[in-house]
């Protein structure tokens, strides 16, 4: 749920120098005093006189766990809680830069990106109010990240990009090397930093495992991203973009290159901290992807009777089985579907890389005409595809130069916005209460 004002960008994990965690005078263990009481606003910490309540924490941490699902156990929140509170300290930073800068945040703004993540979870303003309510948060604790993360935006649009500078050379050089490395692997990842010194490391690993564990029970890995990465993709959950194996770490590349589509690493040891990541796609550099084929296909189902056994419906699974591969083109789905007392649904525009990996491989396989084999289960019934048509993708043509300018300009701008970042931590005077 959280609002992502940034694009998704190329990154590299941080290194120490530019750590803002090892600049910082923020004590490493926060504790939040007073119960978890909504009606009771007492301070959880004071930031240059702008003040952060319990409530506040409270209910920026109910989106956090909305945005999860609702899965996260009750020792998992008083650990967000605390990173809540720190994402807080900065987003009260931020907005006051913008406001030192004399950079005005209209409420009409706010209210339009507001309206428009209502529309993303198929709402009105109004109704999506009453959502956030219902959860446990508030439309006013959404509307004030929504002004952090403009502001902060705003800030760097005027303090960091007018002087970001790349070159036709370096552009240049990057497609170069892109055309140089045609057919190579690409890997779609995401990204968790979490920095470290020497002394924190086993606390680190611990932290990152307790992330693993609940990203593997269903969690979000964006929402988490944004919640503990400290990366600059963490606003843009961090997605890390196409990248090559030799523009990563050597760890995470040597990781990357193991892992299949969807895992998510165990914790990782690079300089600086701990990363855990996830391979979310993985495709070879200017080259057709046989996964981005349009299919046309016919599915055929079958729905088995409440109550069947695994035993009665053994009989019809190879019945119907039998049926579909004797299927000779697609003129005969309907027949043969009508004599199995099956349904037949058309789809004329799926990407083999939409389907789920099983069928991916099993649909590459197939000529037209031709049938998968029989899958489902006792509730949900058996199904088959039959491939009717495939449009082949064409080759890739690469980023353009405006594109790869673009990315290497949002790249630098946060590295910059970091370092921007850390020091208005550094002279900022915050207390604890």
């Amino acid at each position: 749920m959280a609002v992502t004002i940034a694009a998704p960008i190329l990154s590299q994990t941080v290194p120490d120098d530019e750590n803002p965690n090892n600049q910082l005078d923020l004590p490493k263990d926060l504790t939040i005093f007073g119960q978890s009481d909504p009606n009771v606003r007492k301070a959880t910490a004071i930031v240059n006189g702008s003040i952060i309540t319990a409530t506040d924490v409270d209910q920026r941490l109910a989106l956090v766990v909305a945005a999860n699902g609702g899965k996260v156990p009750d020792d998992e929140k008083e650990r967000l809680r605390l990173q809540v509170l720190r994402n807080l300290i900065d987003e009260t930073l931020q907005i006051q830069e913008a406001a030192a800068q004399k950079i005005d945040i209209s409420d009409a703004e706010i209210d339009q990106t507001f309206q428009r993540v209502a529309g993303n979870f198929k709402k009105s303003p109004k109704e999506f109010a009453k959502y956030l309510t219902s959860q446990g948060s508030s439309e006013t604790s959404l509307k004030r990240q929504i002004q952090g993360e403009v502001s902060w935006r705003r800030v760097l649009s005027r303090k960091v990009e007018p002087f970001i500078n790349v070159s036709e050379e370096e552009v240049r050089a990057i497609m170069n090397r892109l055309n140089a490395a045609k057919g190579a692997t690409e890997y779609r990842i995401g990204e968790i930093f979490l920095s470290a010194t020497p002394e924190s490391m086993p606390e680190a690993q611990a932290n990152a495992n307790r992330i693993i564990d609940q990203l593997r029970k269903g969690g979000s890995f964006a929402a988490y991203a944004r919640q503990f990465s400290e990366a600059s993709t963490a606003a843009v959950g961090g997605d890390l973009g196409w990248v090559r194996a030799e523009q990563l770490p050597e760890q995470l590349a040597t990781n990357a290159q193991q892992m299949s589509s969807g895992q998510i690493s165990p914790p990782i040891a690079v300089s600086g901290g701990y990363s855990i990541i996830v391979l979310v796609d993985k495709r070879q550099v200017l080259t057709a992807d046989a996964r981005d084929a349009v299919l046309s296909l016919k599915q055929v189902s079958l729905v088995f009777p409440k109550g069947l056994t695994q035993e009665q419906a053994t009989p019809q699974v190879e019945s119907f089985a039998k049926a579909m591969a004797a299927i000779q083109g697609c003129g005969k789905v309907a027949e043969a579907a009508h004599a199995l007392g099956a349904d037949v649904v058309d789809n004329d525009s799926i990407k083999v890389r939409d389907l789920p990996a099983p069928l991916q491989d099993m649909m590459l396989s197939l000529q037209i005409g031709q049938a998968t084999r029989p899958f489902g289960s006792l509730s949900d019934g058996v199904r088959s595809l039959v491939l009717c048509g495939r449009d082949d993708p064409q080759a890739a043509s690469g980023p353009s130069f405006d594109q790869i300018q673009s990315q290497i300009e949002e790249d630098r701008v946060n590295r910059r916005a970091r370092r921007y970042l850390r020091d208005l931590r550094r002279d900022a005077v915050i207390e604890y209460r």
